[in-house]
């Protein structure tokens, strides 16, 4: 590949625009909103100028709504040698194309699983794909130099590729991707209306559920427009899951000793469920579930402090697998645990206390 042109000039596109001009492509970059295709520019994801004549690929990073026309467009003009999408929904679209009876041979299906909750193209970064999954989506016509030019983009952006069938993508995305975004939502909701007081007891846990939250609506309209049925299908499941366990609850009111006993199993059972569902999200690296001791110490807010706690780690030759920090309300500081092998768990907290860190159970 030595020459592309991205439709559309948001995070995603801008992002996989600045890896390959980083890695020495001439990409064209192209906007319904010239201004942000300017900023693109500006970034250094490529130029504004059209192409002379039909570059190696297309890539259309507009949304669900919109790739199909987008697509078609490009095609019927004869733009590229291939053409690609990285939409977030895969089957709608190859369907719309099909419909408008195009040659799907030059065209495959693609998705990287990567994002933030900002959007534009001030948002997009080189590194954005950087071993994250990026599904592509083949069928049966699609030719084989298109799809090694999928391949080398993929590569290119040093993500790591993963092939599926079109339909099954779209029901893992609502599973995986989707419902999350919904939940989080929800939940995030609860908080627009608390009390104060109430709010001011968020802890991790809610800044966990509720990140995402944080996402553009107009985004995620148009994303979950395009996938609407699979994503009903597993929050049908969610809001059975949450009817059973209201009921639990409310047994666990109940004076009589039966129906608590019961409220306690439904608790349980829902939560165990949570469990084995969570030992299933692979670790790190792609890798199996990994269990870690964590190691946690009160930690000032102030600079070089985050520097000092893993450089002390590494003279102590333990190597931190992860890591998270809860900030203290009302005061300059917060708690970082550092997530370690298990053996490894003795030789930090040893060496972090001879270094004058206060450690904390």
């Amino acid at each position: 590949m030595r020459t592309a042109v991205v439709i559309g000039t948001g995070l995603i596109g801008t992002s996989a625009a600045l890896a390959l001009s980083a890695r020495g492509i001439t990409v064209h970059l192209s906007d319904h909103d010239p201004a942000r295709a300017r900023t693109a520019a500006a970034l250094g994801a490529g130029t504004e100028q059209p192409p002379e004549g039909a570059v190696d690929l297309v890539i259309v990073a507009v949304p669900p709504a919109y790739v199909a026309a987008t697509l078609a467009g490009a095609m019927r003009d004869g733009l590229a040698r291939g053409y690609l999408d990285v939409a977030s929904v895969k089957g709608g679209p190859k369907r719309e194309l099909e419909a408008m009876g195009l040659d799907l041979s030059r065209y495959v299906g693609t998705h990287p699983m990567s994002g933030k909750e900002r959007s534009g193209p001030l948002a997009g970064t080189a590194d954005l794909f950087e071993g994250r999954p990026w599904v592509l989506t083949p069928t049966r016509d699609t030719d084989t130099e298109v799809l090694n030019l999928a391949l080398e983009l993929v590569a290119l952006c040093r993500a790591v590729p993963v092939v599926m069938d079109a339909d099954a993508h779209d029901r893992a995305v609502a599973l995986v991707s989707h419902t999350p975004q919904l939940v989080s939502s929800m939940v995030a909701a609860r908080l627009a209306d608390a009390d104060e007081t109430a709010v001011r007891l968020c802890g991790q846990g809610i800044r966990d559920v509720t990140r995402i939250a944080a996402s553009d609506p107009r985004m995620w309209v148009e994303i979950l427009s395009a996938n609407p049925g699979p994503v009903a299908d597993v929050l049908a499941g969610v809001a059975a899951d949450l009817d059973e366990t209201v009921r639990a609850l409310r047994s666990l009111q109940s004076a009589d000793e039966d129906q608590r006993h019961g409220g306690a199993t439904g608790v349980e059972d829902v939560l165990r469920r949570g469990n084995a569902g969570r030992a299933r999200v692979p670790g790190k690296h792609g890798g199996g579930p990994v269990a870690y001791e964590t190691v946690a110490v009160l930690l000032s807010d102030q600079p070089g402090e985050l520097a000092r706690i893993f450089a002390d780690a590494g003279r102590a030759g333990v190597n931190i697998e992860d890591v998270r920090i809860e900030h203290a309300t009302g005061q300059q500081a917060g708690l970082i645990q550092l997530m370690v092998e298990p053996a490894s768990a003795p030789v930090l907290s040893a060496a972090l206390r001879e270094r004058g860190w206060a450690l904390r159970q």
